[in-house]
């Protein structure tokens, strides 16, 4: 009986893991070239990707953005890993963000949330703000502000997904 009883409930945790992973909300954003992304498809494929949320009057999320544009191509190829930049400058300045991606050579995917609506399902209230997902769509980690050099604990996470 007392085996029993430590199967279920060793269960019911398992169970309980498994379903508390959070997944993309049903939101629907622009790409800055006016094309609608729901943000529950997302996905690179059964790889990892990157949700970064920034604005262009940031500074240390332009900095992110950079440091990560050096050596995207690198972890592009070593691990699949797929970075969406989202932009939470309001509609009245949403026409600044592809000059500044334009004028900053960044790759990304790059997608507009001006009324921050998808940040705040992550409880992001600091930008940078990033978020990790695996393979599946699943948040796997969570990111706030930025230091010089903090792209390295990124890319650390994506290849501890990637062994998995």
């Amino acid at each position: 009986m007392k085996h029993l009883f430590i199967t279920l409930i060793s269960f019911l945790f398992l169970f309980a893991g498994e379903t508390m992973a959070q997944k993309l909300p049903a939101i629907t954003l622009k790409d800055i070239n006016g094309k609608s992304v729901r943000m529950d498809t997302l996905s690179n494929n059964g790889k990892p990707f990157i949700i970064d949320f920034f604005a262009t009057w940031c500074k240390p999320c332009n900095r992110e953005l950079d440091a990560i544009a050096e050596v995207y191509e690198e972890w592009k190829e070593e691990t699949g890993v797929k970075l969406f930049a989202i932009s939470i400058d309001r509609a009245q300045n949403t026409n600044k963000v592809k000059p500044l991606v334009d004028n900053h050579g960044w790759t990304y995917d790059v997608l507009l949330d001006p009324n921050s609506e998808l940040r705040r399902t992550f409880g992001g209230e600091l930008i940078p703000y990033v978020v990790i997902c695996d393979g599946a769509g699943n948040v796997v980690y969570k990111h706030n502000g930025y230091t010089d050099g903090a792209e390295e604990e990124l890319i650390e996470k994506v290849r501890e997904l990637v062994k998995k």
